[in-house]
């Protein structure tokens, strides 16, 4: 099978690509090892995601926006950082901003369906799926690159797009290193109904081994997160529902008064990863695939959208010009832009987890002082802002 851009993953990031490229003139072949169903109609999964007001203008510009569901839309008017018994906490306000708010809570699963709906009857455009990547070539040294599927077909593009996960297999196979960092803790996330009302305002709240995050949703319901051991977030997820609800509301000293549980809840392992490349040969790297940040940040998932319209943007400009779309210069312009964007918030948030999570002694006096002062320093405020929700 040939195309001009093969993508390899459904998810957010690769289905976004995949539309930000309509109307290119390019051939597209989408591969996904999930089955049709559940692309079509994603599963709950408790993931609520914050999105920034440039994320929302490239889900506008994708035509995905306005398919979700008013009632699934929270806006987020500000956001709290606590720790501990600390009586200093980071306060952030929209400031008469945008839609004056800090940006919108959507579920995950919503967005996915959404992206989905604008890009199934999108020309040029073929989805495959149940397609199972077992190697794959990046075409340095020829006119294309090739997927091979576990059926035995060969899919050859110009462009290879790699939009897996974290723990890409793809990313593997084109032998691009990546730090991986497995934390030893899981985040177990759940919807809950609470007595008293969030005022739109998202916390985060690093207490002593825990995290706790209160996510905003419409009326007096939140997506509540609890960052744990993985075999402490194991057990607490097998509790019954009136258990948890009772264990949460404990947890969050009923700050909200009670919770009560009114979702499924997951379990995510959490692992950070950076891949040293974010292209090789006629491939690209996009998402999770080339970034995966550490999940107490809201910047994971708009980085993803940001990344893939960087780089659709850099090969629509390239078949304008009627040059190739995976030219060097073409995809060293993307991984330059796209480096420059993610490094930094990577590194800074990366580090402020430590140090907030760091139960030892001068941890705790220096993270005290970071709250108490953190209004005025020009790295920490920026980089605990991000740090809303998972």
């Amino acid at each position: 099978m040939d195309c001009d851009v093969v993508i390899v993953g459904g998810g957010p990031a690769g289905l976004a690509f995949a539309r930000s490229l309509e109307d290119s003139g390019l051939s597209i072949v989408l591969l996904e090892r999930a089955p049709l169903e559940a692309l079509a109609n994603p599963r709950f999964d408790g993931r609520e995601i914050a999105l920034t007001h440039g994320s929302k203008r490239i889900l506008e510009s994708l035509g995905a926006w306005g398919r979700l569901p008013a009632d699934v839309i929270a806006p987020m008017h500000a956001a709290k950082v606590l720790n501990g018994d600390s009586p200093f906490a980071l306060n952030f306000t929209a400031g008469g901003g945008e839609d004056d708010q800090l940006g919108y809570l959507v579920p995950n699963h919503r967005i996915r369906a959404a992206l989905y709906d604008a890009v199934k009857h999108q020309p040029g455009m073929r989805l495959v799926t149940g397609a199972e990547v077992v190697h794959a070539r990046s075409g340095a040294t020829g006119p294309r690159a090739e997927v091979l599927l576990s059926s035995g077909e060969v899919v050859r593009a110009r462009l290879l797009v790699v939009a897996d996960s974290r723990l890409s297999r793809t990313r593997e196979a084109l032998g691009i290193d990546t730090d991986i960092n497995p934390l030893g803790r899981s985040m177990m996330v759940v919807r809950v109904r609470h007595e008293l009302p969030h005022g739109a305002t998202a916390l985060e709240w690093f207490d002593h081994r825990q995290t706790l995050a209160l996510l905003p949703l419409n009326g007096n319901m939140a997506g509540a997160v609890l960052t744990l051991p993985e075999e402490a977030a194991r057990r607490v997820a097998a509790f019954d529902d009136a258990a948890l609800g009772r264990d949460l509301t404990r947890r969050f000293r009923q700050r909200l008064g009670r919770m009560e549980v009114v979702s499924d809840r997951n379990v995510y392992p959490l692992v950070t990863t950076w891949a040293h490349q974010f292209v090789t040969g006629r491939a690209a790297l996009i998402g999770d695939a080339a970034v995966g940040m550490h999940p107490v940040t809201a910047h994971g998932f708009n980085l993803g959208l940001s990344g893939q319209a960087l780089l659709a943007a850099e090969v629509r400009d390239a078949v304008r010009r009627g040059m190739d779309p995976a030219l060097p210069a073409v995809l060293r312009r993307f991984e330059n832009g796209h480096r420059a964007a993610c490094k930094p918030l990577y590194t800074g948030t990366n580090m402020l987890v430590r140090l907030f999570t760091d139960e030892r002694l001068p941890a705790r006096a220096m993270r005290h002082a970071v709250l108490r002062l953190g209004a005025g320093l020009p790295f920490v405020r920026p980089t605990v802002r991000a740090m809303l929700t998972h």
